[in-house]
């Protein structure tokens, strides 16, 4: 079944100087047991786009429907999820063993099922010394996994995930993106994940939606979407630098290359006719001492500045 269809979603917010666009005609579907994650620079629509699709918004325009259902509609509430904002997801004066049995309890799950997923989210997330401790007390990295753990002991099969790494330390980073693979793969949870830490992203999502401007510029498959920014760049590592009368003749046969002085390195781009020995005999010619040659691969990061800067 199709978990999230968005058609031709619309939004827009009014304010003294007149009305401003959110949201212009955003389209995509995502398939349930998907991992899909939803990217874009600050004021892109990402957050806007999640807060209607778990009823906290009403488009102005287009449409959305959760397991067939509008966002709107009341029982949409027992099939999502949602973790927006951080920390100001829970209540402070309730300790972090109380907020998890309330949300669990919202949800309708059952006092023993409850307390079993109770048990097993705090010592996920490393909360075993602070289960009785109120969450105004707790540190903001503590709040952000209180939260996160709040959004997924309700148990529902849709997860709308925004930012959901932030204020967490690197360790804790890591097994959260092994535990949302596992959410998708092991129990068939669908889950929609904005972040601007493209690491998180790479890791955990198959596909990825682009938005900028609150339009959509890409939706595809991240390995798909390396493979067209691929190209032949290569990292050089240099023995004793760049000398001077070297950066002359180089620059005219590799106009793209790139000195990193402070890391005794080169970066270039060859073209289609060239090739890597192409590269070497440059350097050689050039009289320059080479360590090692590396090709330099794109990440999502890459990616995404390529789609992001281009569109613009």
């Amino acid at each position: 079944m199709t978990a999230l269809i968005v058609e031709e979603l619309g939004k827009d917010y009014r304010t003294r100087r007149g009305p401003v666009r959110a949201l212009a005609g955003v389209s995509f579907r995502v398939e349930e047991g998907e991992v899909v994650g939803l990217l874009g620079a600050n004021g892109a629509g990402k957050t806007t786009a999640i807060k209607i699709l778990c009823g906290l918004l009403r488009p102005t325009s287009g449409r959305a429907t959760v397991f067939g259902v509008s966002p709107s509609r009341p029982e949409v509430a027992r099939r999502v999820a949602a973790l927006l904002e951080g920390s100001r997801n829970v209540y402070w004066r309730l300790s972090v063993e109380e907020n998890l049995r309330f949300f669990a309890g919202l949800q309708g799950v059952p006092p023993r099922e409850a307390r079993r997923r109770t048990g097993e989210l705090v010592a996920l997330f490393g909360l075993e010394d602070k289960r009785r401790t109120t969450a105004n007390l707790l540190s903001q990295g503590m709040k952000q996994k209180l939260a996160l753990a709040c959004a997924l002991v309700k148990g529902t099969p849709l997860l709308l995930l925004d930012e959901p790494t932030l204020g967490l330390d690197v360790e804790t980073s890591h097994e959260l993106r092994g535990f949302i693979r596992e959410l998708a793969r092991a129990h068939g949870k669908t889950v929609l994940l904005s972040s601007h830490d493209m690491g998180v992203v790479e890791d955990t999502c198959a596909r990825v939606v682009i938005l900028s401007r609150g339009r959509v510029v890409a939706d595809d498959l991240v390995p798909n979407l390396l493979s067209l920014f691929r190209t032949q760049a290569y990292r050089v590592s240099l023995r004793d630098g760049l000398p001077e009368r070297a950066r002359a003749t180089l620059a005219a046969r590799l106009p793209t290359l790139r000195a990193l002085e402070a890391e005794r390195a080169l970066e270039v781009e060859l073209p289609p006719e060239q090739d890597v020995y192409a590269l070497m005999d440059a350097l050689r010619e050039a009289g320059v001492a080479v360590d090692g040659v590396s090709r330099a691969e794109p990440d999502l990061e890459d990616v995404f500045l390529r789609i992001v800067q281009g569109e613009r």
